[in-house]
């Protein structure tokens, strides 16, 4: 991986380039001073590299996948990194103006705080996840109960495992929210834990406190309050008081207070409360070092903080919180319990949109707060079916690679796959296939509604925590059968799409048979040199040097007698969409043999005798590719006359050709010749259609302008 690395960093503009970085579950994460010098195409074409996502001002972020943390880690290590290149204060800020170019960037930075707070979080959810999965396995298995009255020892420490992340999630998202906002992390962490210790849970119990009173909710819950303080003397000393009241939003007009009042909850699981608290700290926090003086600093911001943060998250950010999850939950649960089918196909279609913008995690926060609050959750079996259709669209390109032996999309694909049905990790997927081959989002689609529409007959499926939906987690759903039929109706569907209609485009698909053939003049390559008729010819004498005439004449001449035709008139798309490149195709005359069009020297020479490379005097590389799948015929009809390595005049013969053999196998006798190194020249013309004949020229090739 240390070229992947330094490739890496030379593609981004090198250290002096970047001003942050980071990294995520699947990607690097680059705040760049110029993201414009990165060329997409050269990053993507990186090994190791599954795709690249520029963002909104300079921001980059670069697709790994499950080898991220070691590239991460070999790109610090690299001694122009170690070199001292990292960014100033002065640089961050004004990378950090740089940044509000962009016309969304509050949107942006919006989003980037929700993900940032939860993907550090992923190993240990999905780590938690499994022992969920484990445990519904056995209880599949009839070995426990987990819902029984009383349970075995061994049994209630498993659940102390898996319930550590899930209970204390809040205080994690807290440290990660507060770290993306540069504030002492735990700090953030300090005010969450507050509220989850056996001290403020203790003040529920009405029997201990005389305060503290309790009833039943609608929802059949219960719900506390208690009374810190009584107002009663500070009314009796200023009467006016009770004659001042309040409209407060959505509640209306109210007295002032008798008494200071603490709505109890328990905060465990409750992602909303820090994402809305850590905001408010960060403002506390950063206007404390602004007025505290430095020496001092360590003592009396954190408790400023603290005084004046946990009581505002305590008495209000904390119920505003579980208020704001309640209302979308139950928005969501309304639209889920009157229309079930509508809700389980509008789930899985919205998150193939959502998850490449990091759009997602408003959703998966909205799932974690239905389980703290109710106990289950109803989206994450819906989701489950835009996850599988993924790796179904995944499945149906790996069987593709494999039929087309395209070796850098099975890696790919077959990467993405495992990551995709073991970890439940859609990123792979996204990044390095679906995103890159737009035509896939529709045939995915068509498996996310088939999925979905399967789990909404079925009235829906819930689950009692949150995981990653894999095959591992399968047995956590309810009802299963339910969620394991729509999850492989969704699969199944995006695969058989994606295998019938193909996820390329014609070009692309003319692209890959391009490589493909490409590789094929490789593997041929060897054999070719090693012909017993080629040892004496390739023993010769050195090869001629070619005349300074030869070495500036840029024109091919024709490599046949016959009838020229436009190259987009053959029928093989990998040569009429110009994926090898530009130049002619000529319908052979009876009896006409094939030639050099240039003095150069052969580099491709099959052995089968049906195509022919040659690198010109003047550095144009030439293929002619006589018929069309003629390499299927095995040298019958071909008789070649030079092997790789020979040099050649224009005009001498490469091979002799039967084409009776060739029409009478069923096979095109047209024969294309393209200039495969386009790039290193300027325009390439080729003559108009008409008859030809052999040292007529057909191509012309203009020199590279400065």
């Amino acid at each position: 991986m240390s070229n992947t690395a330094q490739e890496i960093l030379d593609a981004v503009g090198g250290p002096g380039n970047i001003t942050h970085f980071t990294h995520c579950a699947t990607r690097l994460r680059f705040e760049l001073r110029d993201a414009s010098v990165i060329d997409k195409d050269t990053v993507e074409a990186i090994d190791g590299v599954l795709g690249a996502v520029p963002q909104s001002g300079d921001r980059y972020q670069i697709v790994i996948g499950g080898a991220v943390q070691s590239v991460f880690n070999e790109i610090n290590n690299l001694p122009s990194m170690k070199s001292g290149a990292t960014a100033s204060n002065d640089d961050v800020k004004a990378a950090a103006r740089a940044k509000a170019r962009g016309k969304n960037a509050l949107v942006d930075a919006f989003f980037e705080y929700l993900s940032d707070s939860f993907r550090p979080l992923l190993p240990v959810l999905l780590g938690a996840s499994l022992i969920l999965a484990f445990l519904a396995v056995l209880e599949a298995r009839g070995v426990v109960d987990t819902h029984a009255e009383t349970i075995p020892a061994w049994l209630g420490y498993v659940n102390s495992m898996w319930r550590a992340v899930f209970y204390f999630l809040p205080a994690m998202v807290a440290y990660n929210a507060s770290k993306k906002l540069d504030i002492d992390p735990w700090v953030g962490t300090a005010v969450i834990l507050s509220l989850l210790t056996p001290n403020f849970i203790g003040l529920s119990n009405a029997s201990s406190f005389a305060e503290t009173t309790c009833e039943q909710t609608a929802l059949g819950t219960e719900q506390c309050v208690t009374q810190i303080a009584s107002l009663e003397p500070l009314l009796s000393a200023f009467p006016i008081l009770n004659k001042i009241d309040f409209w407060l939003p959505l509640i209306g007009r109210v007295s002032f207070p008798h008494s200071i009042s603490l709505q109890l909850a328990d905060y465990g699981g409750q992602v909303f409360v820090p994402l809305l608290m850590v905001p408010l700290l960060a403002l506390v926090y950063k206007g404390l070092k602004r007025i505290i003086p430095a020496n001092v600093q360590m003592v009396f911001v954190p408790f400023i903080s603290f005084i004046i943060i946990m009581p505002l998250t305590a008495f209000l950010i904390g119920p505003l919180s579980i208020w704001i999850g309640n209302g979308l939950g139950g928005g969501l649960a309304w639209l889920n319990g009157h229309a079930p089918i509508l809700f389980a196909i509008i789930i899985p279609i919205i998150y193939p949109f959502l998850v490449p913008l990091g759009l997602h995690w408003p959703l998966n926060a909205l799932q974690l707060a239905n389980i703290a609050s109710t106990g289950s959750d109803f989206i994450q079996g819906p989701m489950g079916a835009w996850n599988f259709a993924c790796f179904g669209a995944t499945a149906g390109v790996l069987f593709l690679s494999i039929r087309d032996r395209d070796t850098d999309m099975r890696q790919t694909a077959s990467g993405a796959l495992a990551a995709g049905l073991f970890g439940g990790i859609s990123e792979p997927s996204l990044y390095g296939i679906h995103l890159r081959f737009k035509r896939i989002y529709p045939l995915m689609l068509t498996g996310c509604v088939v999925g979905g529409l399967v789990i909404g007959i079925g009235n829906g499926v819930t689950t009692n925590t949150f995981v990653f939906t894999s095959l591992l987690t399968i047995p956590v759903f309810t009802p299963t059968a339910v969620y394991g039929l729509g999850i492989a109706a969704a699969f199944i569907t995006a695969f058989l799409m994606v295998v019938l209609f193909d996820y390329r485009t014609k070009e692309q698909k003319a692209e890959a048979r391009a490589k493909k053939e490409a590789a094929k003049v490789g593997a041929s390559a060897a054999p070719a040199a090693s012909a017993p008729a080629a040892a004496p010819a390739a023993e010769a004498a050195p090869a001629p040097a070619f005349s300074d005439e030869a070495k500036a004449d840029l024109t091919l001449s024709a490599p046949m007698e016959g009838e020229l035709i436009a190259l987009s008139d053959v029928a093989d798309e990998a040569f009429s969409a110009g994926a090898l490149g530009p130049g002619i195709a000529v319908s052979p005359a009876p009896g006409a043999v094939v030639v050099a069009p240039c003095d150069g020297k052969v580099s491709v020479a099959f052995p089968t005798g049906h195509a022919y490379g040659i690198k010109s005097a003047s550095g144009v590389q030439v293929l002619i590719h006589i018929g069309m799948d003629t390499v299927k015929l095995e040298g019958k009809g071909f008789t070649p006359h030079v092997v790789k390595g020979d040099v050649v005049r224009r005009g001498d013969v490469l091979a002799e050709v039967d084409w009776d053999v060739i029409r009478e196998a069923g096979y095109d006798t047209i024969t294309p010749m393209v200039v495969t190194n386009k790039k290193k020249f300027g325009a390439i013309t080729p003559a108009a259609p008409g008859p030809v004949t052999i040292g007529q020229t057909v191509v012309t090739v203009a020199p590279k302008e400065a």
